[in-house]
């Protein structure tokens, strides 16, 4: 049995400013996302340009701000804010989701792609392979915060949690997600995009691939307390899960048989 290691949140003191590793945690994010990104642009691996790369982080963020509130407000607690709708608002309280960052992201992608004279998949073959270190790094900020913990369990690496406020040993869940869904699904999606694939072949595999490791993970995470588990047993995450897997599969069948993406071209 562990004890969670007493990490400060706050990662630089400035006076009144406080830099907290959480927000750190996004930098890194984003910029992991902007160097994968030139490299992929310099290497000819697509047509997408740096200015564009550019925009699509720059929106990114937005949409990944913008969609993860608002995917939480409605898969997890609509009826808490439909009664607080100002609370939708109170970002600095916690509470975003992952598949509600998605949906902000791909709404992004689609309207750059539309602008710029993409395929839609064609961007999305683009940022799947530069998404995932980003996740890995949120993951590790949970951890830091002592948040999102695990399921109860006996394994000699189990943890406890001060803010569980139970004293049970727990899977370090979020651990296990920053290995799965941020480096496990990483190194996939990275080695499946360096060879030519037909156009939307990456994006599928990106969904197939974090929609398996994310509802695998689950089962070590504890349910939200408000929520707990739903119908077959299931968690929130992985009925939200559910539906990537499926997209990925019939987007796989589908590009089969198409040619495979181009290298960089004018356009």
């Amino acid at each position: 049995m562990l004890h969670f290691p007493e990490i400060d949140p706050v990662a630089i003191r400035i006076g009144p400013l406080a830099v907290h590793w959480y927000g750190l945690m996004y930098l890194f994010g984003f910029g992991s996302a902007w160097v994968l990104g030139r490299w992929r642009i310099r290497h000819g691996k697509t047509r997408v340009t740096e200015r564009d790369l550019e925009d699509i982080i720059f929106y990114g963020v937005l949409a990944v701000v913008a969609g993860g509130r608002l995917g939480y407000v409605l898969f997890y607690k609509p009826s808490y804010y439909l009664s607080h709708p100002l609370e939708i608002f109170f970002l600095w309280e916690g509470g975003m989701s992952f598949h509600g960052g998605l949906i902000g992201v791909l709404t992004m992608m689609a309207l750059l792609a539309w602008r710029r004279g993409y395929r839609f998949l064609e961007l999305g073959d683009f940022v799947a392979p530069l998404i995932p270190l980003a996740l890995a790094a949120g993951r590790l900020g949970n951890f830091i915060n002592g948040e999102l913990w695990g399921r109860p369990s006996t394994q000699p690496w189990a943890m406890i949690f001060p803010h569980s406020g139970d004293g049970i040993p727990r899977h370090p869940s979020q651990l296990y997600q920053l290995g799965l869904e941020g480096l496990a699904l990483f190194a996939l999606v990275w080695w499946f995009s360096n060879r030519p694939r037909p156009v939307g072949q990456t994006s599928a595999v990106f969904l197939m691939g974090y929609g398996t490791l994310r509802f695998v993970a689950e089962f070590a995470r504890e349910p939200d307390d408000f929520l707990g588990l739903l119908a077959a047993g299931l968690s929130m995450g992985q009925w939200l899960s559910l539906p990537m897997i499926a997209a990925g599969i019939v987007m796989y069948a589908l590009s089969a048989d198409k040619p495979s993406r181009s290298r960089k071209s004018t356009h």
